[in-house]
């Protein structure tokens, strides 16, 4: 990585010269979440161009952070992983998400609404413990968002996967959420939460009750809402 070189020996440099690009940190973060594909990755980094997407995936495998392999259950599809030395960036990772958590202003954080983002994260770290062992739908609307960005369903299987859809899958809502793209970014970052949202009529669950019950805990906060911001 000679482009941008800071041109010093000191390891600190080195190693802001391949992780301090563009994008680099954050698709890091995909890694780290268990992301392995390329559709995968660009599902958690949907501003990120496909092209330059490719450009730092070849980045990071001339420096040996991650491997990509040929899967063994779809040919030509390729996987990519985080090898041993991509593994002790994870602290690192977390570092980051710690830091921004506790630091960065609240508000300056939710100028930045991404609804698909949004659904990837809650997909993925849903907890299917407290829901009913059978399938789940739950339909989430949020109402101020164009046609096209404004209903995603969440198919929740606790004996298989939690699938997310953007195109209305077919099958019985067990509950509809209603909600605005800001509250619901809140809560997933924990600086707000279900109960206060439904409260004060920010956001409406309609259908199972035991579903809206238990959502604060079926939602799968991000992995940084138990941080508590330090600065003032």
């Amino acid at each position: 990585m000679t482009i941008g070189s800071y041109r010093q020996f000191c390891p600190v440099a080195m190693a802001a010269e391949i992780l301090c690009t563009r994008w680099t940190v954050v698709l890091l973060r995909e890694f780290v979440a268990g992301s392995t594909r390329f559709n995968e990755l660009r599902r958690g980094v949907p501003r990120m161009s496909p092209a330059l997407l490719s450009q730092r995936l070849k980045e990071l495998e001339s420096a040996g952070i991650i491997a990509r392999t040929a899967s063994t259950s779809e040919p030509g599809v390729f996987e990519y992983r985080l090898t041993a030395s991509g593994r002790e960036l994870e602290p690192i990772i977390e570092a980051f998400g710690i830091w921004g958590q506790r630091w960065v202003d609240a508000e300056l954080s939710l100028q930045h609404l991404d609804v698909q983002l949004l659904m990837w994260d809650i997909r993925r770290n849903l907890d299917t413990t407290p829901m009913p062992v059978r399938r789940n739908v739950v339909q989430f609307l949020y109402p101020e968002l164009a046609p096209t960005q404004r209903s995603w369903w969440l198919i929740v299987d606790p004996a298989a996967s939690v699938d997310l859809c953007s195109i209305d899958p077919g099958f019985e809502v067990d509950l509809y959420v209603s909600v605005d793209l800001r509250t619901m970014t809140a809560i997933w970052m924990g600086l707000d939460t279900v109960r206060a949202a439904v409260a004060s009529q920010r956001m409406l669950l309609t259908g199972s009750g035991q579903l809206a019950s238990a959502m604060q805990t079926w939602l799968g906060l991000s992995p940084f809402a138990k941080e508590h911001k330090l600065a003032s």
